[in-house]
Formats: structure tokens, sequence, C-alpha cells
């Protein structure tokens, strides 16, 4: 075999290897989280506020102010069944069955630099709670971050 065949099978080989982290969302920066939010939702700087909110809430498993940071009616997914959760009445009432445990830990444990944004919305804990600006007017002219769907 001459040697640029075995450069290549070598180059083959070592791309082979990495290919199943292709798929991975490559390291971001916080501005570039920022940057993103900002370019599909606009307020990126409003988000900041509601987002530790919503995380130190997740850490202390504080029900009363994750039910104040949510668009209702709200999705939520739990127990292999999905919840339209009317109120945040009833989300207090019923929050250790709508948020596990799991969820609380990994939503505590929430990087700004590793959340996901999208036309949806920004993923928190790889799709555990998702968080959205919300229109307060037809117009959309105003907005507000909540939490606009939870699944465990």
């Amino acid at each position: 075999m001459s040697r640029l065949s075995a450069a290549l099978l070598l180059a083959g080989a070592i791309l082979l290897a990495t290919a199943p982290f292709a798929g991975r969302a490559a390291a971001q920066s916080d501005s570039e989280v920022h940057d993103r939010i900002e370019e599909l939702h606009g307020d990126a700087a409003g988000f900041d506020r509601p987002l530790r909110q919503l995380v130190l809430a997740m850490r202390s498993g504080d029900a009363e102010t994750i039910a104040g940071l949510a668009e209702y009616p709200l999705s939520v997914k739990a127990n292999g069944e999905t919840y339209d959760v009317e109120n945040a009445e009833d989300f207090v009432e019923n929050f250790d069955d709508l948020v596990t445990p799991e969820t609380r830990r990994a939503v505590g444990r929430q990087q700004y630099q590793d959340l996901f944004v999208s036309s949806e919305g920004v993923m928190l804990a790889n799709g555990a709670v998702w968080m959205g600006a919300v229109c307060d007017d037809n117009a959309c002219d105003e907005s507000h971050w909540a939490i606009i769907a939870i699944n465990n």
C-alpha cells in the first residue's frame, strides 16, 4: 500500500471515528446565545431575569415562583400523560406530580451557554422546559418571557 493510500485510509478512519459527535451542538458562548435569542425572539436582555428566577426556583423546589413564570394553559408531559394545566393554583397543587425531581435538578444546573434557541423558544435541560416570548397584545408590540412547556 502506498503512503498516500495509507494516509487516506487513516484520515477516513479518523472521520468515521468522530462521526457520532458531528450531530452534537458546538460549544457556544453566552454572547452567541444572547445574540441568537435576540435574532429570533427579541428582548434577549429581558430573558435573563425569568431564566435566573426559574433556575433558582427549580433548585429549591419553589412551586409558587415556577407557577408565576408560566403561561397558562400550560402543557406538561409527566407520568406518560400530557396535561393542560389551567392556572397557577392547579400547578402549585400538583407540582410534585407535574415536575419530576430529575427535571428540577437538570433545570437547576442549567448554564446559559448550554441553552438551545430555536424559532419555537428557548430549550432548557435538553427539552425538559421550554420558555418563549409571549405576546401581550394582538400586534405583539409588547411581550414577556414565560414557561410555555414542561416535558418530564
